[in-house]
Formats: C-alpha cells, sequence, structure tokens
C-alpha cells in the first residue's frame, strides 16, 4: 500500500512507476479519486456530527417552540449524520481497495522493462565446463538422492522425493544458511506455513499472484509460498523498537506454490515444485536504512553462495518483474552446466514501507512520533540449489564433489558416489 500523501503531493511519481513496470496509470488517477471521495465523506460527517453537538446544547437550553423546532431538526439531523456515517465507511473501502490496486513505487535506479530487460551487474566464478554433462536429475537418480517418479505416483506432477544422501544435502543446505544467519545477527525462527487470508494480503500475495496460491477454504486459510508472509505479518498491528537498529529473523519452513501457468516448463527434476524447503531472511527497519540493508541481504546470499562453491551471476531485475510488493530487487542466478545458462536460486527484495502500511506496523522516531516501518526480503537458501550444486560438482563418473562447508552435514564425505 502505497502512502496517500506521497499520492496527492506528487502523483506523477506514482505514475512513471507504474509505466516502467508496463502497467496503466489509469488506477493511480482511480486512487486519487477514491481518495479526494473518501476525505469528502469523512468531512461531511464530521461537520454533521459538529452540528449535532451544538444542537444538543442547544435543546437543552430552549423552551416551548424553540424547543419544538430544534427537536425537529435534530430528528432530521440524526438521519443525516448516520448516513452520512455509513458514506464515510463505504468510501473507506472503496479507497482501501484503489490502493490495493496499485503495487509498490519502484526505486530509483531499477531497470525499466519486463522480464527479459534485467541487468547483469556481475559474474563471479568461471562457468562450469563440462563435456556431455549430466543434469541434476540425472545424477541424483544415480546417488538415489531425488525421487520424482515415487513423489508423481503419491503426489502428482511436480512432487519428489529427497532420500538418503539427497535429504542429508537439503538438511545441511538449509543448517548452514540458518548458521550464517544466526552468526550475523539474525533470529532463527520456524514459521507457520498456513495463514489467515489478512496476512496473505498485507504482504502483496493476493494481487496478481493470486492464482499461484493454494487455498484451504473449509478453513479460510492459505498455505504460505515463502516464510516472507508469516515473517512480515509477525509483528502485524505492533509498534516495534527500532531504536537499536533493524530487526532481522531467518524464517524456516516449507513453502506450496501452485506453479500455475508454468506448465511444460521445467517438467523434469526439482527446479519448478509444488513444495520445497528454504530459510528466507525478513528484515524490519526504519526506511532510511532500507536501501543499505538491501544490499547487505545480497551480500549475504553471495556470501551463502561462495560456501557451495557454484559460479552465479548477480542481476537487477527490471520494473515490470517486479512482485506487487518490491520496489527493487536482486536476483543470484546459478550456472547450470546441463542448460548452459544461468538460474535463479536467491532474490532479495526492498518492500519499502508497502508490506508494514498494510500491516499496520510501526516504529517511534526519535520524536515519539509513530512512523511506518519498512520490510525487506531475502533467499539464503531453498531446495533449488541442489541442483547447481549437483551439477556443477559432478564428475565424470556420476559422482559428485561436496563443497567443503556442507561436508559435516554428510558424515565428513568429500565425494557422493552412486550406488
Amino acid at each position: 500500500m502505497i502512502d496517500l500523501r506521497l499520492l496527492r503531493e506528487d502523483p506523477d511519481v506514482v505514475r512513471a512507476s507504474q509505466r516502467a513496470r508496463g502497467e496503466s496509470p489509469d488506477a493511480v488517477d482511480a486512487l486519487l479519486a477514491a481518495d479526494e471521495a473518501r476525505r469528502a465523506a469523512v468531512q461531511r460527517f464530521e461537520s454533521l456530527r459538529a452540528e449535532q453537538k451544538t444542537l444538543g446544547k442547544q435543546v437543552a437550553a430552549a423552551k416551548g417552540d424553540e424547543k419544538a423546532a430544534l427537536l425537529a431538526r435534530t430528528k432530521e439531523l440524526s438521519a443525516e449524520v448516520k448516513a452520512a456515517e455509513t458514506a464515510a465507511t463505504e468510501a473507506e473501502q472503496v479507497l482501501r481497495q484503489a490502493n490495493l490496486v496499485v503495487p509498490n513505487i519502484v526505486e530509483e535506479g531499477a531497470p525499466a522493462g519486463g522480464e527479459d530487460d534485467y541487468v547483469v551487474l556481475r559474474e563471479v566464478g568461471e562457468r562450469t565446463q563440462i563435456d556431455n554433462p549430466r543434469d541434476h536429475l540425472e545424477l541424483g537418480e544415480g546417488l538415489r538422492a531425488i525421487d520424482v517418479e515415487r513423489g508423481a505416483k503419491v503426489s502428482g506432477s511436480r512432487f519428489y522425493y529427497l532420500t538418503g544422501v539427497g535429504a542429508l544435502l537439503q538438511l545441511g543446505l538449509l543448517q548452514l544458511a540458518i548458521q550464517q544467519a544466526v552468526e550475523v545477527g539474525f533470529t532463527p525462527s520456524i514459521t507457520p506455513v498456513l495463514v489467515k487470508p489478512e496476512s496473505m494480503e498485507g504482504t502483496g500475495f493476493l494481487g496478481a499472484h493470486a492464482s499461484e496460491i493454494y487455498r484451504l477454504e473449509a478453513d479460510d486459510l492459505y498455505l504460505v509460498g515463502t516464510s516472507e508472509v508469516a515473517l512480515a505479518a509477525y509483528h502485524s498491528g505492533e509498534i516495534i523498537d527500532l531504536s537499536a537498529g533493524p530487526l532481522r529473523y531467518a524464517g524456516w519452513s516449507s513453502c506450496f506454490r501452485r506453479e500455475a501457468g508454468s506448465y511444460g516448463k521445467d517438467v523434469r527434476g526439482i527446479l519448478r515444485v509444488h513444495q520445497f524447503d528454504k530459510v528466507e531472511m525478513f528484515v524490519f527497519c526504519k526506511p532510511e536504512d532500507a536501501h543499505d540493508e538491501h544490499l547487505r541481504l545480497l551480500a549475504w546470499e553471495e556470501e551463502m553462495l561462495a560456501k557451495v562453491e557454484v559460479p552465479y551471476r548477480v542481476i537487477d531485475v527490471a520494473a515490470g518483474d517486479l512482485g506487487t510488493s518490491a520496489a527493487r530487487k536482486y536476483d543470484c542466478e546459478a550456472w547450470l552446466p546441463s542448460q548452459q545458462r544461468y538460474r535463479e536460486l536467491t532474490s532479495t527484495s526492498n518492500c519499502t514501507t508497502f508490506q508494514a502500511r498494510r500491516l499496520n506496523i510501526r516504529y517511534r522516531d526519535a520524536d515519539g512520533r509513530t512512523q511506518t516501518a519498512a520490510t525487506l526480503n531475502g533467499t539464503l537458501a531453498t531446495t533449488r540449489w541442489i541442483t547447481a550444486i549437483l551439477e556443477n560438482h559432478q564428475l565424470p563418473d556420476g559422482s559428485v564433489r561436496v563443497p567443503k562447508a556442507l561436508q559435516q552435514f554428510l558424515g565428513g564425505r568429500d565425494v557422493l558416489t552412486p550406488s
């Protein structure tokens, strides 16, 4: 939800953001109209309420015909006040819905355009060159680490089992991520995977991405696609203490995505699946600190990628490919030898005050006044990383070298050999 004061003072900034995203600025004009209508409705209600209070005092002091006339006006005014209150409530609801339609304002400097208009900021490590590379599924099946056949038998397409060293690899990867997060001051958290509609809406996932979400209609709950949702809503309706700096949480959860519209894409292996595990960084901070905090999250993601020893690149995601809540997003994409291309492993977004305004999360400034906090998120490890680890560390016989940082979680083994 964007700041209405900014909208009133400089609507062209919001219109420019819409154009950068490739969306119509008409939603901005609709929001301006709704804001004006709501203010007019509230002003009328307050004016009638003031008149009602004044009239009440006059009635108490009046007598005879004057009192009778005042009582008649009081009756009329009571009906007008009730109608004005209803109109103000309805105008507030219209305003909220209009505001929910407008995505976050794109940060200055983000590339304009769509999915293919990203900017490569840097490439780290040499692209792994292997003659006739096996893909992650062939390697995983050889190691008896991945079983998609039985996953499909039990649950359907895009489900899988991680077994043996595959399970250990994921658990080790996520534990390594939690260890790193704790070392730099994050509070570890195992979050709920079912959330209320207001939590999902508050984080911005019930708009353009609603088709990606699993919903349990009987309970009116949603399965999260990321622990970002539960972490963002953790402090909803609260005034948090940011006097000592940002609040940082690292959430471990299973995540669920319908992958609507992705039929035919990445059907092989575990690149695009309905269920996976992830460690997500989430930060609450003052708005003026959000830009620098975003770069810290990116640096921590790159630190994790260095630990698993895979080549990757960092891209500045174009405005048209940003989620509803994000003002700026950086992705880290690992090189996959079998595909001869980079594929996303991490994403970090600066959501500025957009989510916190929806969720009513505030802090007190130096003068004791309440202000809206900023929120940020970033992936620290997820199941998909296994694809890049297996492919980049494969050996000619189908064995896979274990990155040194992960060896402690696999019984000290430095090589995984096919069964």
